[in-house]
């Protein structure tokens, strides 16, 4: 069982950045692609970023493209999620995910692909 924890949401105003991390203690962390995922109330869960397991392939939704940055480091078992230029449709619960993967170079979009969810971190912005 992967644990993952999320940190380092919190209430912002628009234009403000953020950066989460997701920290696991999982000593085969280097095996896992990583994700990360939003949920706002009411709206199902949505893909947000996600990087390969060899932190060499990342990919994002459209709507934060050019905003967050996905990055990750093995050795201390932690990715990141940087965001900035913060706007209130970014307010959500973001969650981290894990997939066990034999691929090294791929990073998966699709929420249903992982295995492995952590608690979530909530991120307000106001307007």
């Amino acid at each position: 069982q992967v644990q993952l924890v999320e940190s380092g949401g919190g209430l912002v105003q628009a234009g403000d950045s953020l950066r989460l991390s997701c920290a696991s203690s999982e000593r085969t962390f280097n095996t896992y692609a990583m994700g990360w995922f939003r949920q706002a109330p009411g709206k199902e869960r949505e893909f947000v970023a996600a990087i390969s397991k060899n932190g060499r392939s990342t990919t994002y939704a459209d709507s934060v493209k050019g905003r967050f940055t996905i990055a990750g480091d093995n050795a201390k078992r932690t990715v990141w999620l940087q965001m900035n230029s913060l706007v209130p449709e970014d307010s959500a619960t973001y969650y981290c995910a894990a997939k066990s993967t034999y691929f090294t170079g791929i990073a998966y979009g699709n929420p249903m692909e992982y295995g492995f969810w952590g608690q979530g971190t909530q991120v307000t912005v106001s307007s």
